[in-house]
């Protein structure tokens, strides 16, 4: 369950972030800050994803 709570705080983030940065308001280093944060965020929820799809796979098998 924490991993859940993990992934929906991550892509709740991931939206704030995006909105963030597509208002255009910004400075330069905000934008590159806000979008490493991002990148580490997505590369994390992309992970949770995949380690969930092999575990419904497995559960199929």
């Amino acid at each position: 369950m924490n991993e859940a709570v993990n992934f929906e705080n991550s892509m709740k983030r991931l939206d704030e972030i995006v909105q963030k940065l597509e208002s255009g308001k910004l400075s330069l280093e905000e934008s590159i800050a806000l979008y490493k944060e991002g990148s580490v965020l997505a590369e994390s929820c992309k992970n949770a994803l995949d380690a969930a799809k092999l575990s419904v796979e497995n559960a199929q098998d």
